[in-house]
């Protein structure tokens, strides 16, 4: 099995001491998972290298025989200003660390007195980096309306542009190794995404899927730790975490909302050092998965009442993707429907049914609080009491009117309603021209259909009729 680069560009590091490129790597690699690694102790052979590489970021010794640091990252920012260079030095002088800065450094370390600034520094110019190359990556592909990979994206059926725009961010930060947020509606498929990242990325490791809904801190840490032999009462041997069953792969956590407090501590810190110790163990492990969180929750509202950390909030949608909600992708409804229908006349064993027109402009019509879930379960419930040629409405209504929030909201419920849809410097209309522009609109969505239009707004069909009529006949007039 291939083992998993990271980062995605190669970092070199140059020094004309040995062992202290040695050490660099080692701890490089324990501490920050960085092993996209190139070692140069010739300074003179530092060019012929980034000629022959992909490398991303250079670590520069500042004082080297032959060629000096300073020199050479004047002929790297002059002929590869793409890449990035970090200037190591013996000594703390501010004013050479002033000058290389003005020579395009991305960064200076005294490297025998900051070695935790040096790895946060490395660690900083690397996400700098590949937030630079996602964005060019998204741009071509936004511009140039393309997908590389758009059989990932089969099972996901939709021809949104909204949707196809998320396709695109997630081929642009396929590469990246920092944390996803997904979140959007309950039924949305927020999973269908995860496993796209997932198979983007070209990890060599497995998919490991989570819910955290309702573990307490004991739990959750068993499950994503693992624990030792003997660690606590019934622990008569030690089971690996599924951050270890996901190593060189993607770690998947769902319903990443409900996660207690205690337990957002612990995945914090994960994210921040990289490393974990499995219960009763007190060798630490090291983070080799990329990890994807989900959520149908408004994290931002939780963070208002103290029900999620700020700061694992914003390490964690370092990428974040909102999926759009099924009302927000109408033409997505028939395709859906036809793919559900052929679904369950499979599983069935039955032919697949004719659909009424009448019933996609009834669900184009329904707000879907399930959304595709929800959908999917109404194609299944219909083609269990199918029996004619012709699909009948009667499962989709029935499902329809058991929720209580049916039609489509088209009036803001905020105390400046009345402002959203009356000019306030013109009168007001009389009630009877509300009502027929009620009836009128009604009438459009519902493609002209009595029976839709009367549910839409709540009056039978009777007067309905008797409205259009009215409005029919003063029109005459």
């Amino acid at each position: 099995m291939t083992k998993n680069t990271f980062p995605s560009f190669g970092v070199l590091l140059v020094d004309d001491e040995a062992p202290f490129l040695r050490s660099l790597s080692m701890m490089l690699e324990r501490r920050s998972g960085i092993n996209n690694l190139h070692r140069c102790e010739d300074s003179r052979m530092v060019m012929d290298i980034l000629k022959r590489e992909h490398i991303g970021l250079v670590i520069l010794d500042l004082t080297m025989p032959h060629i000096s640091g300073d020199q050479l990252l004047e002929q790297i920012t002059e002929q590869y200003p793409e890449i990035s260079v970090i200037i190591l030095s013996g000594l703390n002088q501010v004013k050479t660390a002033v000058d290389c800065l003005h020579l395009g450094a991305f960064d200076y370390f005294v490297k025998t007195t900051e070695e935790d600034r040096l790895v946060e520094g490395i660690n900083r110019a690397i996400q700098v980096l590949e937030l630079k190359h996602e964005n060019q990556e998204l741009s071509k592909r936004v511009l140039n309306n393309t997908l590389e990979n758009p059989e990932v994206f089969e099972n996901i059926i939709t021809t949104d542009k909204g949707m196809r725009s998320v396709f695109q961010y997630l081929e642009s930060i396929a590469a990246s190794q920092q944390p996803l947020l997904i979140t959007g509606e309950s039924g949305v498929g927020k999973e269908l995404f995860a496993k796209a990242a997932h198979a983007l990325s070209k990890q060599t490791g497995p998919l490991i899927t989570v819910n955290v809904a309702g573990l307490d801190d004991n739990v959750f840490s068993d499950t994503l730790f693992g624990h030792q032999k003997g660690a606590f009462t019934g622990a008569d041997r030690a089971r690996p975490g599924l951050i270890e069953q996901a190593a060189g792969g993607t770690l998947f956590l769902d319903e990443i909302g409900d996660l207690s407090m205690a337990s957002q501590v612990k995945l914090l810190r994960l994210l921040q050092e990289g490393d974990y110790f499995p219960l009763g163990s007190d060798k630490p492990k090291t983070l080799s998965a990329r990890v994807v969180v989900a959520t149908h929750q408004n994290l931002t509202d939780k963070q208002a009442n103290g029900e999620f950390r700020k700061d694992l909030y914003y390490r964690l949608r370092t990428h974040h993707v909102e999926i759009p909600a099924l009302r927000q992708r109408q033409d997505d409804i028939p395709l859906l429907l036809e793919h559900f229908l052929n679904e369950a006349a499979n599983e069935l064993e039955k032919n697949k049914p004719s659909i009424p027109k009448e019933l996609l402009v009834l669900l184009k019509n329904y707000n879907f609080p399930g959304n595709v879930r929800e959908l999917r379960a109404m194609a299944f419930d219909a083609m269990s009491l199918h029996k004619s040629r012709m699909l009948s409405m009667n499962a989709f209504k029935k499902a329809i009117d058991a929720t209580s929030d049916g039609a489509m909201p088209t009036v803001s419920s905020t105390e400046n309603t009345t402002q959203n849809v009356f000019n306030p410097d013109e009168p007001l209309p009389q009630m009877s021209e509300v009502s027929d522009l009620l009836a009128q609109e009604a009438m459009r969505r519902a493609e002209g259909n009595q029976s839709i239009a009367c549910s839409l707004i709540g009056i039978s069909q009777p007067a309905l009729s008797k409205r259009l009529k009215k409005m029919e006949s003063s029109g005459e007039d």
